[in-house]
Protein backbone atom coordinates (compact mmCIF):
# COMPACT_ATOMS: atom_id res chain seq x y z
CA UNK A 1 0.00 0.00 0.00
CA UNK A 2 1.50 3.39 -0.96
CA UNK A 3 1.04 6.21 1.36
CA UNK A 4 -1.18 7.85 -1.31
CA UNK A 5 -3.26 4.94 -1.26
CA UNK A 6 -3.80 4.98 2.12
CA UNK A 7 -4.25 8.40 2.70
CA UNK A 8 -6.84 8.35 0.19
CA UNK A 9 -8.27 5.24 2.23
CA UNK A 10 -8.20 7.20 5.12
CA UNK A 11 -9.50 10.27 3.70
CA UNK A 12 -12.71 7.90 2.38
CA UNK A 13 -13.02 6.60 6.23
CA UNK A 14 -13.54 10.05 8.01
CA UNK A 15 -16.28 11.07 4.98
CA UNK A 16 -18.00 7.77 5.04
CA UNK A 17 -18.29 8.26 8.91
CA UNK A 18 -19.59 11.81 8.40
CA UNK A 19 -21.98 10.97 5.07
CA UNK A 20 -23.55 7.93 6.63
CA UNK A 21 -24.62 9.29 9.95
CA UNK A 22 -25.14 12.74 8.62
CA UNK A 23 -27.86 10.90 6.26
CA UNK A 24 -29.11 8.61 9.29
CA UNK A 25 -29.56 11.62 11.58
CA UNK A 26 -31.57 13.66 8.60
CA UNK A 27 -34.13 10.53 8.91
CA UNK A 28 -35.74 12.47 12.24
CA UNK A 29 -36.55 15.74 10.22
CA UNK A 30 -39.95 16.06 10.69
CA UNK A 31 -40.18 12.65 12.98
CA UNK A 32 -38.55 14.18 16.24
CA UNK A 33 -40.83 13.76 19.32
CA UNK A 34 -40.45 17.47 20.07
CA UNK A 35 -39.53 20.76 17.17
CA UNK A 36 -36.66 21.63 19.02
CA UNK A 37 -35.06 18.09 18.66
CA UNK A 38 -36.07 18.33 15.53
CA UNK A 39 -34.18 21.45 14.35
CA UNK A 40 -31.41 20.40 16.30
CA UNK A 41 -30.84 16.85 14.51
CA UNK A 42 -31.52 18.81 11.28
CA UNK A 43 -28.43 20.73 12.13
CA UNK A 44 -26.43 18.24 13.22
CA UNK A 45 -27.04 16.13 10.33
CA UNK A 46 -25.97 19.74 8.37
CA UNK A 47 -22.56 19.89 10.21
CA UNK A 48 -21.96 16.16 9.14
CA UNK A 49 -22.54 16.83 5.01
CA UNK A 50 -20.49 19.78 5.39
CA UNK A 51 -17.86 17.86 6.86
CA UNK A 52 -18.20 15.78 4.75
CA UNK A 53 -17.58 17.19 1.63
CA UNK A 54 -14.62 18.29 2.74
CA UNK A 55 -13.22 15.07 3.58
CA UNK A 56 -14.51 13.56 -0.09
CA UNK A 57 -13.64 16.62 -1.78
CA UNK A 58 -9.89 16.12 -0.44
CA UNK A 59 -10.17 12.48 -0.96
CA UNK A 60 -10.88 13.07 -4.69
CA UNK A 61 -7.97 15.76 -4.78
CA UNK A 62 -5.32 12.78 -3.53
CA UNK A 63 -6.96 10.20 -5.92
CA UNK A 64 -6.49 12.53 -8.89
CA UNK A 65 -9.04 10.48 -10.82
CA UNK A 66 -11.37 13.29 -11.51
CA UNK A 67 -14.10 12.14 -8.67
CA UNK A 68 -15.68 14.64 -6.80
CA UNK A 69 -17.15 14.50 -3.46
CA UNK A 70 -20.34 13.97 -4.73
CA UNK A 71 -18.91 11.37 -7.65
CA UNK A 72 -17.75 9.42 -4.10
CA UNK A 73 -20.95 9.81 -2.24
CA UNK A 74 -23.31 9.33 -4.76
CA UNK A 75 -22.14 6.56 -7.49
CA UNK A 76 -20.49 4.28 -4.99
CA UNK A 77 -21.98 0.42 -3.83
CA UNK A 78 -22.16 -1.11 -0.11
CA UNK A 79 -18.65 -2.81 -0.63
CA UNK A 80 -16.98 0.94 -1.75
CA UNK A 81 -17.98 2.14 1.53
CA UNK A 82 -15.14 2.90 4.31
CA UNK A 83 -17.71 3.86 7.37
CA UNK A 84 -17.89 2.24 10.72
CA UNK A 85 -20.59 -0.23 11.57
CA UNK A 86 -21.72 2.03 14.71
CA UNK A 87 -22.88 5.20 12.11
CA UNK A 88 -24.75 3.00 9.36
CA UNK A 89 -27.04 1.56 12.27
CA UNK A 90 -30.83 2.35 12.43
CA UNK A 91 -31.98 5.09 14.28
CA UNK A 92 -34.68 3.29 16.91
CA UNK A 93 -36.15 5.23 18.96
CA UNK A 94 -34.55 8.48 20.31
CA UNK A 95 -32.98 7.06 23.19
CA UNK A 96 -30.88 4.61 20.62
CA UNK A 97 -30.15 7.71 17.84
CA UNK A 98 -28.99 9.25 20.69
CA UNK A 99 -26.15 7.08 22.69
CA UNK A 100 -25.47 5.91 19.01
CA UNK A 101 -24.26 9.77 18.21
CA UNK A 102 -22.84 10.02 22.02
CA UNK A 103 -20.86 7.15 21.00
CA UNK A 104 -19.40 8.59 18.06
CA UNK A 105 -18.94 12.40 19.08
CA UNK A 106 -17.06 10.80 22.33
CA UNK A 107 -14.92 8.96 19.41
CA UNK A 108 -14.46 11.37 16.67
CA UNK A 109 -13.48 14.65 19.29
CA UNK A 110 -10.67 12.69 20.29
CA UNK A 111 -10.20 12.21 16.73
CA UNK A 112 -10.34 15.23 15.21
CA UNK A 113 -8.58 16.88 17.95
CA UNK A 114 -5.38 14.88 17.14
CA UNK A 115 -5.77 15.46 13.37
CA UNK A 116 -5.40 19.55 13.90
CA UNK A 117 -2.05 18.68 14.18
CA UNK A 118 -1.52 16.44 11.24
CA UNK A 119 1.65 17.85 9.25
CA UNK A 120 -0.88 17.87 5.98
CA UNK A 121 -1.89 21.37 6.26
CA UNK A 122 -4.96 20.68 4.55
CA UNK A 123 -6.30 18.00 6.84
CA UNK A 124 -5.73 20.13 9.81
CA UNK A 125 -7.57 22.59 8.50
CA UNK A 126 -10.48 20.63 7.94
CA UNK A 127 -10.20 18.86 11.35
CA UNK A 128 -10.37 22.35 13.35
CA UNK A 129 -13.15 23.40 11.48
CA UNK A 130 -15.14 20.14 12.10
CA UNK A 131 -13.92 20.08 15.53
CA UNK A 132 -15.87 23.55 16.57
CA UNK A 133 -19.07 21.73 15.68
CA UNK A 134 -18.38 18.15 16.71
CA UNK A 135 -17.56 19.83 20.44
CA UNK A 136 -21.17 21.25 20.35
CA UNK A 137 -22.52 17.89 19.02
CA UNK A 138 -21.24 15.52 21.94
CA UNK A 139 -22.46 18.35 24.59
CA UNK A 140 -25.94 18.01 23.55
CA UNK A 141 -25.68 14.43 22.92
CA UNK A 142 -24.55 13.42 26.73
CA UNK A 143 -26.38 15.67 28.59
CA UNK A 144 -28.76 14.03 27.02
CA UNK A 145 -27.95 10.72 27.37
CA UNK A 146 -27.35 11.47 30.86
CA UNK A 147 -30.94 13.02 31.39
CA UNK A 148 -32.18 10.54 30.11
CA UNK A 149 -30.48 7.86 31.67
CA UNK A 150 -30.55 9.61 34.98
CA UNK A 151 -34.29 10.33 34.21
CA UNK A 152 -37.11 8.36 34.85
CA UNK A 153 -37.57 4.43 34.73
CA UNK A 154 -38.82 4.16 31.52
CA UNK A 155 -35.90 6.17 29.80
CA UNK A 156 -33.22 4.55 31.72
CA UNK A 157 -34.70 1.37 30.93
CA UNK A 158 -34.14 2.71 27.02
CA UNK A 159 -30.59 4.18 27.66
CA UNK A 160 -29.39 1.02 28.95
CA UNK A 161 -30.93 -1.49 26.08
CA UNK A 162 -29.84 1.32 23.32
CA UNK A 163 -26.21 0.82 24.77
CA UNK A 164 -26.72 -2.79 25.41
CA UNK A 165 -27.12 -2.36 21.62
CA UNK A 166 -25.19 -0.72 20.27
CA UNK A 167 -21.85 -0.97 22.59
CA UNK A 168 -20.51 -4.37 20.16
CA UNK A 169 -19.75 -1.66 17.60
CA UNK A 170 -17.11 0.49 19.73
CA UNK A 171 -14.30 -1.61 19.56
CA UNK A 172 -14.02 -1.24 15.92
CA UNK A 173 -13.03 2.61 16.05
CA UNK A 174 -9.73 1.32 17.19
CA UNK A 175 -8.78 -1.78 16.14
CA UNK A 176 -5.48 -0.83 14.00
CA UNK A 177 -5.48 -1.92 10.15
CA UNK A 178 -2.54 -1.47 7.42
CA UNK A 179 -4.37 2.09 7.05
CA UNK A 180 -4.14 3.51 10.22
CA UNK A 181 -0.31 1.46 10.99
CA UNK A 182 0.56 3.87 7.13
CA UNK A 183 -1.30 6.93 8.48
CA UNK A 184 0.40 6.87 12.15
CA UNK A 185 3.87 5.93 10.74
CA UNK A 186 3.39 9.48 8.50
CA UNK A 187 2.50 11.56 12.21
CA UNK A 188 -1.10 12.24 10.24
CA UNK A 189 -3.31 9.33 11.76
CA UNK A 190 -3.73 8.97 15.88
CA UNK A 191 -2.20 6.47 18.22
CA UNK A 192 -5.42 4.22 18.39
CA UNK A 193 -4.45 2.98 22.14
CA UNK A 194 -4.05 6.41 23.68
CA UNK A 195 -7.32 7.60 21.51
CA UNK A 196 -9.02 4.55 22.91
CA UNK A 197 -7.92 5.65 26.42
CA UNK A 198 -8.96 9.15 26.01
CA UNK A 199 -12.07 7.95 24.61
CA UNK A 200 -12.87 5.53 27.54
CA UNK A 201 -11.85 8.10 30.29
CA UNK A 202 -14.71 10.48 28.50
CA UNK A 203 -17.50 7.88 28.09
CA UNK A 204 -16.95 6.44 31.32
CA UNK A 205 -17.87 10.13 32.86
CA UNK A 206 -20.90 10.33 31.19
CA UNK A 207 -21.81 6.67 31.42
CA UNK A 208 -21.71 7.30 35.47
CA UNK A 209 -23.23 10.13 35.27
CA UNK A 210 -26.22 8.80 33.06
CA UNK A 211 -26.23 5.83 36.09
CA UNK A 212 -26.03 3.25 32.94
CA UNK A 213 -24.12 0.41 33.05
CA UNK A 214 -21.02 -0.01 30.74
CA UNK A 215 -21.26 -3.74 28.96
CA UNK A 216 -18.34 -5.75 29.86
CA UNK A 217 -17.85 -8.02 26.79
CA UNK A 218 -14.92 -7.22 24.85
CA UNK A 219 -16.95 -8.40 21.90
CA UNK A 220 -16.23 -5.88 18.95
CA UNK A 221 -17.82 -6.09 15.33
CA UNK A 222 -15.85 -4.95 12.42
CA UNK A 223 -15.35 -4.58 8.48
CA UNK A 224 -16.64 -1.57 7.88
CA UNK A 225 -14.02 0.75 7.78
CA UNK A 226 -12.06 -2.07 5.71
CA UNK A 227 -15.36 -2.23 3.11
CA UNK A 228 -14.79 -6.51 3.72
CA UNK A 229 -18.11 -6.06 5.35
CA UNK A 230 -21.21 -4.22 6.06
CA UNK A 231 -24.13 -4.42 8.10
CA UNK A 232 -27.66 -5.29 5.87
CA UNK A 233 -28.86 -1.82 6.88
CA UNK A 234 -26.22 0.60 4.60
CA UNK A 235 -27.35 -0.96 1.15
CA UNK A 236 -30.95 -0.11 2.00
CA UNK A 237 -29.86 3.62 3.49
CA UNK A 238 -27.99 3.89 0.12
CA UNK A 239 -30.75 3.16 -1.91
CA UNK A 240 -32.63 6.25 -0.72
CA UNK A 241 -29.70 8.35 -0.22
CA UNK A 242 -28.65 7.78 -4.05
CA UNK A 243 -31.50 7.10 -6.08
CA UNK A 244 -31.75 10.45 -7.75
CA UNK A 245 -28.60 10.10 -8.94
CA UNK A 246 -28.92 6.79 -9.98
CA UNK A 247 -32.12 7.53 -11.39
CA UNK A 248 -30.90 10.70 -13.64
CA UNK A 249 -27.11 9.55 -14.02
CA UNK A 250 -25.21 12.93 -14.09
CA UNK A 251 -28.45 15.43 -13.38
CA UNK A 252 -27.09 18.57 -12.27
CA UNK A 253 -29.53 21.39 -10.86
Amino acid sequence: MTDQTALFEFLLRLGDNTLVLGHRVSEWCGHAPVLEEDIALANIALDLIGQTQMWLGLAGEVEGAGRSADDLAMLRDVWDFRNLLLVEQPNGDFGQTLMRQCLFDAFHVELLTDLTHAPDDRIAAIAAKALKEVTYHLDRSSETVIGLGDGTEESHRRMQTALDLLWPYVGEMFTADTVDDAMHTAGIGPDLTALRSRFDTRIDAILAEATLTKPDSIYAQSGGKTGFRHSEHLGHMLTQMQWLQRAYPGATW
